[in-house]
């Protein structure tokens, strides 16, 4: 029996790699056509000034270097010397073919990197680079992580996401046929959105040709225009109750071979303005576990 109720992360990488193996958060300096005025200046409006990389390293510094940097800081965590590469601040394929060859190139060659992840956006992978990242899965896996969100028209335009649907869809295919893995995230609880409507998201992501899935809750920021709309009463935020219900509900719909990469996320505290009981990690996967328990769900799924 599996030592969680799903297919968690943890259990794939000790199934196919024998032992756990960490993320290293890296910055290779990128931006985004959400900020650079290509679609928007102002980003999404949910994201950080740090574009999600709030806990990468220094962009500064070389890959080489940031990787260093990343193990040094989670050497107490970590046993064994096995690592994910994790490009996630800003878009991490927006960029000339030729600087993300190098970028990727070097943390795929590192000896202790095992995986490559690259957090990016649909309308960023042109023919070329799903042709680069086809060319380095054949050096080890890699794995491409897309920030689909939602399927609902009206929430993606208001969270200023900048592509349809049809281009995010386009983008799994394509992927999908170069034999790249792909990891879909979403986010819960995102304003107006109702149960039914998240679970509706989670039933399309099931359908697709994905492997892996990451359950975000919405973190309201310091600094985004997120939070001016909070602070007006625009929308209320989950409680932990409905978050755990949610949770539950959408990875029992999920297919058993779909690996769930995370149930719920830290914001960063200095930032974090709510759900302020989210800042509570080990609370929040208890009570999620326990409902898990009660639902009989830690019993029926197996691995």
């Amino acid at each position: 029996m599996m030592d969680c109720p799903y297919y968690s992360l943890n259990t794939y990488l000790k199934n196919t790699y024998g032992e756990k193996l960490y993320k290293l958060s890296l910055n290779a300096g990128m931006t985004c056509p959400n900020r650079d005025g290509t679609l928007d200046t102002r980003g999404c409006i949910f994201c950080s000034a740090g574009g999600s990389g709030d806990f990468a390293e220094n962009p500064q510094h070389s890959i080489t270097e940031q990787i260093d940097a990343a193990k040094r800081r989670v050497r107490n965590k970590m046993k064994g010397n096995s690592y994910i590469a994790y490009f996630q601040a800003y878009t991490n394929t927006y960029a000339p073919v030729s600087y993300l060859r190098k970028v990727f190139m070097e943390a795929i060659s590192h000896p202790d990197i095992k995986i490559l992840s690259i957090a990016t956006r649909p309308d960023c992978l042109s023919n070329e680079i799903i042709q680069l990242l086809q060319e380095l899965s054949a050096i080890k896996p890699v794995w491409v992580e897309l920030g689909l969100q939602t399927i609902h028209e009206t929430t993606a335009q208001y969270i200023r996401r900048g592509y349809p649907l049809s281009c995010f869809q386009d983008a799994v295919k394509r992927l999908s046929k170069a034999g790249i893995e792909v990891i879909v995230h979403m986010i819960l609880g995102l304003p107006g959105e109702s149960k039914a409507d998240m679970l509706a998201t989670a039933d399309y992501i099931s359908d697709l040709p994905v492997q892996g899935i990451k359950l975000q809750l919405l973190h309201i920021l310091k600094g985004t225009d997120l939070a001016k709309d909070f602070f007006e009463n625009k929308f209320e935020v989950l409680e932990l109750s409905q978050y755990t219900d949610i949770i539950v509900s959408i990875v029992e719909r999920l297919p058993e071979n779909i690996v769930v990469h995370r149930i719920t996320g830290d914001g960063p505290k200095n930032l974090l303005i709510a759900p302020l009981w989210s800042g509570d990690k080990k609370r929040v996967l208890n009570t999620i576990n326990q409902e898990f328990r009660l639902r009989n769900t830690w019993q029926g799924k197996k691995r």
